[in-house]
Order: C-alpha cells, then structure tokens, then sequence
C-alpha cells in the first residue's frame, strides 16, 4: 500500500477527464446542432462540407439572378406588346389612307396621328429601363463598329469577327433633268396652258402664273408624288425620293408647248438602281454567304440563321469593314460557377431599325408601301418578342433546375456536417452517467491512503 503515488486516483481521474471532455464535445454538437464544429472533428469533412456551402449558396444567388432576368425580360415583352399595338393601329391607318375615298386632307390628319405614334414609340424605345438599363434601344444588342452605314443589325447567331465588303456601285434615284431655270420672269402663256402630272399627281398650269407661282405648283405635286425638286433659281430637276429599283419617275406634261417651257419631254418614265455590292469571302463571311439590296438596305444571309443588315450611306460607293463584337449583350449568371450565363439579346426597335420612320401616307404611294413596310415591322417585333418568351421560359426552367439542386445539395451536406440529435442525445446521457461515475469513484480512490491510518495502531 502506497501513499506517495495514489495509482487508482490518478487512473480513475484520466478516466473522469476523459468522459468530460466527450461530454463536452456531445453538449457542443447538442448545442449547435453541427457534427463538425472545428476542423479537428473531421478534417475531410470540413473541407467537403465548406465547398458545398459555397456552392449553394452561389446555387441561392444565381436562382435570384434568374428571377431577375425573368422580370427584365417581362419588362421588355410588356412595352413591346405596347409597340404592337401602336403599329398595328398605324397600319389600320394606313389602310383606312389606301381607300380611294379617302381625300388629301383626310390623309394629312391620317398622317397626324402616325406622326404622334411614331413618336410614342421612340419614346418607348429610349426610355424602357430596367434597373436604369435601357431595353429596347440596341444597347444589349451586339455592337456593329463600321463607316458609312447605319442601322446596323445582327441576328443572334452572328458570331464576332471581321465582315468586310464592297459597295461597287451606289443605288441612285429615278431622275428627271432639264436645263432650264424657272425664274420669277416666267409667265405661263395660253398656248402653254395644260397640266403636269408627277407620278400621277397632276398639278394645273394655268395662263398668267408666274415664276414663284408656278416653282410652288411644282413642289406641292412632287412632295405628294414622292419626288424631290431642285431649288428654285437652280435648272428643274426632279428625282424620287427613293432609291433602288422600286422607285420611280414618271413626268407627263398635257401639251408639247408647256414641256417645252421646261425643256422636258411631253412624257418621260425611269427607275432608280439598287446598290450593288461585293462580299469580301477572305473576312469572316463564309462562301455561302449570299445577299439581297433592296435600293440603300443590304442583307446578307447564311446558313444557320445567319443575318446582317444595314442601310448604306446615300451616293457612297467603295469599302464597308463591320467589327462585329461581343460588346451589348446581357449576361446572366445563371450557375455558381465561372462562365455559367446566360446572354439575352434584345434589338433596337425604334422607328428607324423597324424601317417605319418615313411612312408617310400623305404621298401618291404612301399609303400602300406603307402597308408593306408596317406589317414587316409587326414580323420584326414579333420575332424580337417569340425570342424573349424562349428567354423566359429557359429563365424559368433554370430556376426551377437551380432550387431542387440547391435542395439536394443542402441535403447531402447536411448528411456530412449535420448533428444526429437523437445519436447525440443518447451519447449526451452515456457520458453524463460515465462522469458521475468516475467523479464518484475517484472520490472513493482518494480515500484509500487513509487506510494506511489502520496499520499505524
């Protein structure tokens, strides 16, 4: 018997350290509810369970970030159902202007009222934001960086590089010259007396009217025959207002003695020119690429949706080098991780790219190229708008893909860093049992030396 060293002391306390230190740790698990509280639980653990936090919650963010495209794109669809409805209206209009009954008057307060929802729909263009982004004027578009050509578009599936070609010869008006000079010394004699008709706008030239008289006749047929008239003092000339080979020029005077007056000929008729072009195949536009010149406007398409459409500069012939880039578009962070976007394109739909801002139904032909020009409108929005609802409903789909991975990923780290409650409780009551025990037997153990005491009497 020894009482220096009290060998069952110290073994029985170790043992009361030990179940302490368990009991601790279980009370700490019971506590935060976490199976891994510091590395030293399960270093593996730890690891794997810190970057499927991570992933998650980059999971949580991207889901929002979905929903926020999806009301972008919501915003966007619902100022161009206004647009819709404001063309469709000009195009009511316009077919109320075609009707034969129809008067020049009637058509100038038609026009009015194109005239505003043009405007409207502009504003539209300019000033739909969200977040202070601007949808609707080109600026998520795919920016094209060129010389001498404007309004330039893309279709979603031109890829970024170098397009280059050549506008050999520039489209031109239908035109009609004289070398005479109507001046304010011109009287209208009544051998001369008749009519002239400029594309079937026929103005009358009546004995007495003079030189300013007779330039104001003149410039109120063109305008409505969709002609252009040199300025007054400078020898007559007349062109069409547009270019290509749609256009045309027909001049017909009543009498051989009143064209002679402006040294033309009793009946004259010709057309404009189309652009025509060469594309530089060594750029980035495949062989296969083809295109169409519709007077100043080019498109040049190719295999799998490829398009790219301008309106070249008026009279300008010669090189045209377009520097597609990946500047414009919107993109999404649709995943945790890098490079996980989706990009959103959304075209300009003002008045000009829709080609619908010189629609005037006051003209001979306005009315019907109206027509025309309105319903392409109506198919250009409506494939900017069947691209938004395909938009939504990917955005849709991601969200709902995002939250039920975000959900069976949270479930597998909980596997990994989560406390069993109910394992941990009954460990919780092992070691709280163990360390009464060990308190109670370590009491009994310090009590052995005095035993010593008994062989002392």
């Amino acid at each position: 018997m020894k009482i220096n060293n009290n060998i069952p002391a110290m073994i029985t306390n170790g043992q009361l350290l030990r179940n302490e230190n368990s009991l601790a740790k279980t009370m700490e698990r019971l506590a935060s509810g976490l199976k891994i509280n510091h590395a030293s639980d399960d270093p593996s653990g730890m690891a794997i369970s810190g970057k499927m936090k991570a992933q998650i919650d980059g999971l949580d963010r991207s889901s929002r970030n979905a929903s926020d495209g999806i009301s972008v794109i919501q915003t966007a669809d619902g100022a161009l159902n206004e647009v819709t409805s404001m063309i469709q209206r000009m195009r009511e209009l316009a077919v109320q202007a075609a009707n034969g009954i129809t008067g020049q008057d009637d058509k100038e307060a038609i026009q009015s009222e194109i005239e505003s929802l043009k405007q409207e729909i502009d504003r539209v263009a300019t000033s739909t934001e969200f977040n202070t982004k601007n949808l609707l004027d080109g600026s998520i578009n795919t920016r094209i960086y060129s010389e001498h050509i404007s309004r330039q578009q893309s279709s979603k599936t031109v890829p970024s590089g170098q397009y280059n070609l050549k506008i050999d010869t520039a489209a031109e008006q239908a035109k009609s010259s004289s070398t005479v000079t109507i001046a304010d010394s011109w009287e209208i004699t009544a051998a001369e007396a008749g009519t002239v008709s400029i594309n079937g706008v026929v103005v009358e030239m009546k004995e007495g009217m003079r030189g300013q008289e007779i330039y104001q006749a003149l410039r109120d047929a063109s305008e409505i025959g969709e002609a252009e008239i040199s300025d007054y003092g400078e020898e007559l000339a007349l062109n069409s207002v547009a270019y290509g080979s749609d256009a045309e020029l027909v001049v017909e005077f009543s009498n051989d003695a009143l064209a002679n007056k402006f040294g033309m000929m009793t009946s004259t008729s010709s057309t404009g020119t189309n652009a025509k072009i060469t594309i530089d195949n060594t750029s980035d536009f495949s062989n296969q690429a083809t295109y169409r010149v519709e007077g100043n406007k080019v498109v040049i398409t190719d295999q799998g949706g490829f398009e790219i459409s301008f309106l070249a500069e008026e009279g300008y012939a010669g090189d045209v080098k377009m520097n597609v880039t990946d500047v414009g578009p919107m993109d999404l962070q649709i995943g945790a991780n890098e490079g996980q976007t989706m990009t959103v394109r959304i075209p300009a739909v003002d008045t000009e790219h829709l080609y619908i801002d010189d629609v005037n139904v006051t003209t001979v032909n306005g009315a019907k190229r109206a027509l025309d020009k309105l319903s392409d409108a109506l198919d250009r929005i409506n494939s900017v708008r069947a691209d938004l609802g395909a938009y939504q409903n990917r955005l849709e789909s991601s969200v709902a893909s995002l939250d039920e991975t975000s959900e069976n990923m949270t479930s597998a780290m909980s596997r990994i860093s989560d406390a069993d409650m109910a394992k941990e409780m009954t460990e919780y009551t092992k070691y709280n049992v163990l360390s009464q025990s060990s308190t109670s037997a370590l009491s009994q153990a310090n009590e052995l030396p005095q035993l010593a005491l008994q062989l002392l009497q």
